[in-house]
């Protein structure tokens, strides 16, 4: 480790040097000590837990030293650890444990307030006396886009405009609503 490294060298790192020093596989050696800060770093972002990514680099790198003769391409060895951090990672993720009590009583959902359907029904016919107040190409963009549930390109598609077009109209329509006095909440 050279002085610029910083507190790179941690267990994980010694524990993997220690494999290492002793390995048949010298380039192993050369290529751990060479890109483990660069690995550790992506270990770093697989967890939460520095401790935890030392941890997870160093099982990746023991899989690597096993599977050393069988990688083909030492050209892609970052690609095959950062493979093997990933599935280590996923794997303990899938063991993790989760805890579950038992309790005397279900919680009860908070109940949820229903409206008046005569309030409902007031609002409706109000948006809908604002919405025919709209010029007759804006009036079409916000029904097919709020009323049929049709996505920006597939209005400009029905109506034979550009996305932009919609865009535009369907916030300028929108201005127009939340400027209409006759849609001021029911109280």
């Amino acid at each position: 480790m050279t002085a610029t490294q910083g507190p790179v060298c941690s267990r994980a790192s010694k524990a993997a040097t220690r494999v290492a020093s002793s390995a048949a596989y010298p380039s192993f050696s050369s290529y751990m000590r060479a890109r483990q800060p660069v690995l550790l770093r992506t270990a770093r972002s697989l967890t939460a837990n520095p401790s935890d990514a030392e941890d997870l680099l160093q099982t990746a790198l023991t899989k690597t030293y096993v599977a050393w003769e069988r990688i083909e391409d030492h050209r892609a060895l970052d690609g095959y650890v950062r493979r093997a951090l990933l599935n280590t990672r996923t794997s303990q993720w899938r063991k993790r444990k989760v805890d579950e009590f038992s309790c005397d009583e279900l919680p009860e959902p908070d109940p949820v307030p229903v409206a008046d359907p005569a309030e409902q029904q007031v609002l409706r016919d109000a948006m809908w006396q604002a919405i025919l107040k709209l010029p007759a190409r804006q009036r079409a963009m916000v029904v097919l886009r709020y009323y049929e549930d049709l996505s920006e390109a597939q209005t400009a598609e029905v109506l034979g405009v550009s996305i932009g077009t919609v865009k535009s109209a369907v916030s300028r329509a929108l201005g127009k609503l939340r400027e209409d006095p006759g849609l001021t909440p029911v109280r």
